[in-house]
């Protein structure tokens, strides 16, 4: 068994062997890379993206993070590829075959099929004399010098190359679809991702109360309605116009500040100009809004600024938004 000292010692090598591959890497995006874009981004078809081994593992991280990002992609295991799944290779479509030798035996099978069916054929390849590298129409070069294996047989650095290569293609397409966060959203609904990104401040204080005294409320007043409505604060109003909040921070700062509370109203205790949101903007504004002001509670209003409820940090955390 190693020592701690020498465990922590390798894995710091790998780390560093890896980032010196992905440096490496950052030398080869040449025209190649363009062509390969440009063609992924013009075919009509989808991309269906093969390898085996680690490759193959490789290549399915490739096609979640296309499919996410605005390309439709499908994962195609070169193995079986060649005993039937070659089928799902339509007429438009274009093939990225992912391989660290290019030279495998299901490798140089599959290859000339595809070229056979007329499809545009690009290697994310670590060998650029391999047979893959000869046979693809465009070639991006995921060439290591070593793996982070101490006998350099483990693909380490090698599939660590190709993965920063697809998610490079994948930003690049990203990029020149002026993918925006709404389209993002609308292929991540789910979990707290998917809830940054499309969850509206009306989608977490519609069964809140709506807390309310006019100005000269007393304080006995002030604070029964801050407790009854339990989000901390109350909206002080004069008809349909807010002029101000009082949260449990108030409430504190006036015990300091006087020492005769009996005739101290809510126009005494309040924070005048308080920070206002429009119930359509998102969920993920509203916590930004908070954290740059360093509050609880934002007063929510409508489109003509009128007061509709108040949303509390805690709205937000019960979404797992934070």
């Amino acid at each position: 068994m190693k020592t701690p000292d020498e465990i922590k010692h390798i894995a710091i090598q790998v780390i560093e062997d890896e980032k010196k591959a992905i440096d490496l890497l950052a030398g080869n995006i040449d025209d190649a890379f363009v062509k390969a874009v440009e063609t992924l981004f013009l075919t009509n078809g989808r991309v269906i993206i093969t390898g085996i081994g680690k490759s193959a593992n490789i290549a399915t991280k490739i096609v979640s993070t296309f499919n996410s990002t605005g390309t439709p992609a499908i994962f195609m295991h070169a193995a079986d590829a060649i005993h039937g799944d070659l089928g799902m290779v339509q007429k438009d479509d274009v093939v990225i075959c992912i391989s660290k030798s290019g030279d495998t035996p299901e490798v140089k099978v599959l290859t000339p099929l595809i070229k056979n069916f007329g499809n545009t054929l690009i290697a994310i390849v670590g060998n650029t004399e391999s047979f893959l590298a000869s046979q693809a129409d465009i070639v991006l070069n995921a060439t290591v010098d070593h793996e982070a294996c101490p006998n350099n047989l483990a693909p380490t650095s090698s599939t660590t190359a190709q993965l920063v290569m697809g998610d490079a293609l994948a930003v690049a397409l990203m990029e020149c679809r002026n993918f925006s966060t709404h389209d993002f959203a609308r292929f991540h609904p789910g979990g707290v991702l998917g809830k940054r990104l499309y969850m509206r401040v009306s989608d977490l204080c519609r069964r809140n109360e709506r807390p309310t005294v006019r100005p000269d409320a007393s304080l006995r007043d002030t604070v029964l309605e801050m407790t009854s409505k339990m989000l901390g604060c109350t909206v002080v109003m004069d008809n349909d116009k807010i002029l101000g909040i009082v949260c449990d921070g108030d409430l504190r700062r006036m015990m300091k500040k006087h020492k005769n509370l009996d005739n101290l109203t809510a126009d005494d205790i309040m924070s005048p100009n308080p920070k206002t949101i429009s119930a359509n903007e998102y969920a993920i504004k509203a916590l930004n809004v908070m954290r740059a002001n360093s509050i609880t509670q934002l007063i929510v209003v409508d489109d003509e600024g009128r007061y509709t409820g108040v949303l509390h940090i805690h709205d937000i955390l019960r979404e797992g938004i934070i």
